[in-house]
């Protein structure tokens, strides 16, 4: 998705933590942004290295479940799930500087479907921001199927990601391509199922 179909730039600073920190100060939790950034990275990295000893090496937690467990952690019990969407969409919006489709984007994707190909987006996302940034972008509908890491767990390139799309959808891998902006996971990842990939230089790319 993102640098593929998707145009993106985020920062996620000092300024974002302040703000949601306001958030949690609306329901009787006090932090200072930093104090939060620090708490949400204490817990994600004791949970993705609990995650990675356990049964794989390419966790992904979802970002709303650690929102969430701060809020619990703090005292916090009611209306926790719907808290943490917000706080969660809050420091989206606020962290995005843009977000845009590449050019002929949605044509190029109907084209493919009225030539009989069959299209899924296989991301590393996170649900909470991807799914409404899908719709956003008019991209919810263009595909046979949407998965994003953070519903199972785990991220390209690992195998597990891969094979879910694969046994769900009874894919014949010598007729898939998988197409991707990063060597790292997409191209990696689809080539340990020896599909074929076709790999795209893009501003997102990684170094």
């Amino acid at each position: 998705l993102y640098g593929t179909l998707v145009d993106i730039h985020t920062e996620e600073n000092r300024a974002v933590w302040d703000k949601c920190a306001i958030f949690f100060g609306f329901y009787g939790v006090y932090l200072t942004g930093e104090e939060l950034e620090r708490n949400f990275y204490d817990i994600l990295n004791r949970r993705k290295a609990k995650a990675g000893q356990s049964y794989e090496c390419f966790p992904d937690i979802p970002f709303v479940e650690i929102i969430g467990q701060i809020f619990k952690e703090r005292g916090v019990c009611e209306n926790v799930e719907k808290l943490s969407i917000q706080v969660s969409q809050l420091f989206r919006i606020l962290s995005i500087e843009y977000i845009r489709l590449y050019p002929k984007v949605l044509e190029a994707l109907d084209y493919l479907r009225k030539k009989g190909f069959r299209l899924w987006l296989l991301s590393n996302a996170q649900q909470v921001f991807t799914s409404y940034e899908l719709a956003y972008l008019r991209l919810d509908k263009a595909f046979d199927g949407i998965y994003l890491s953070s519903d199972y767990g785990c991220r390209k390139p690992d195998e597990r990601f891969y094979k879910a799309l694969i046994e769900e959808n009874n894919l014949d891998v010598s007729k898939c391509i998988m197409i991707g902006n990063d060597r790292e996971t997409d191209i990696a990842g689809a080539k340990r199922f020896n599909m074929t990939t076709l790999y795209m230089h893009t501003e997102l790319t990684p170094k």
